[in-house]
């Protein structure tokens, strides 16, 4: 809240005060037509100086709006979520703790988020708070670049680490390769065994929780022989899981998407300097519209 009302956008730069902003460019314009119909739902809500968050989620047939909420609502402002969703066509969700505690509000039987690969006929569901990437159309792009630099074949045994909840792992199957997908989020890798079974690819793939952060040339050895791998670290990079590549039965190929080019310079350097690879080829994504961020593609060869 400001003396001049409840504020609806985002945070500034480095800051914990939020952007006066009536539209967003880079939001889809259906929500950012959202913003001032907020605003006005969070003046009159009996409290709003305890919501200090809204996120939101977009899937291929519904958005989702995720309200971090202080204290209980109380019957009337339920009702104003309520006839909020219904008008602008949205679905609710509530966190009164930690992530943990979001749940469904209303309408009480909406559909689950999902996101579509129409290139290798995946759909993947996923959770309001799980991370998937901000722009469907560019991942679809970017995943279309990843695989083709990759080349899965049948037969291949390939790791995605860093797999989420298998935005990479799925489409590699889909081309009749076996798959490895590991990530230090035990809830992702559940929605990624998830999404193999909803889309028919459970047989090929296998999925494991470990710190990749954390990775040793001990427990690289535990995932067993990869012919290829993919990476897609957050922006602190795979310093450590390049580092622990053996020197031999090394994967051939390596693809490693990066949102950070400072770290993916970094590790590319331990990868050619340190592992014996070669950098084949890069190029860019623009998956951030409107901001200073790219996200990075690098094929390394041995």
């Amino acid at each position: 809240m400001s003396k001049g009302g409840a504020l609806v956008g985002f945070r500034e730069r480095h800051s914990s005060f939020v952007a006066v902003m009536e539209s967003c460019a880079v939001l889809p314009p259906h929500v950012s037509a959202l913003i001032s119909p907020l605003k006005r739902l969070v003046e009159a809500m009996s409290r709003p100086d305890r919501l200090p968050q809204i996120e939101v989620a977009i899937g291929a047939e519904n958005t989702a709006l995720v309200l971090r909420h202080l204290e209980a609502l109380d019957d009337s402002d339920k009702d104003r979520l309520r006839r909020f969703a219904d008008e602008h066509r949205i679905v609710w969700f509530l966190q009164p703790g930690s992530l943990e505690s979001t749940h469904l509000f209303h309408p009480p039987h909406a559909t689950t988020l999902s996101y579509r690969l129409p290139d290798f006929g995946l759909e993947l569901a996923f959770h309001p708070t799980e991370f998937t990437q901000v722009n469907p159309a560019v991942n679809r792009v970017l995943v279309r670049r990843a695989m083709a630099l990759l080349q899965p074949r049948a037969g291949e045994r390939i790791g995605d680490l860093f797999c989420g909840l298998g935005n990479f792992s799925l489409p590699i199957a889909s081309m009749g390769a076996q798959v490895l997908g590991v990530e230090g989020s035990a809830a992702l890798v559940a929605r990624a065994s998830q999404n193999a079974e909803r889309n028919g690819l459970a047989n090929r793939c296998e999925f494991g929780v470990a710190n990749l952060f954390e990775a040793t040339a001990e427990n690289f050895a535990a995932f067993g022989h990869l012919d290829k791998l993919l990476i897609d670290p957050p922006r602190e990079g795979a310093i450590a899981l390049v580092k622990a590549l053996p020197s031999s039965d090394a994967p051939r190929r390596i693809v490693y998407v990066s949102c950070s080019p400072a770290t993916l310079a970094r590790d590319a350097a331990v990868l050619v300097n340190d592992k014996g690879y070669r950098l084949a080829g890069a190029g860019i994504a623009n998956m951030f519209p409107h901001t200073s961020h790219l996200e990075s593609i690098a094929l390394f060869e041995r």
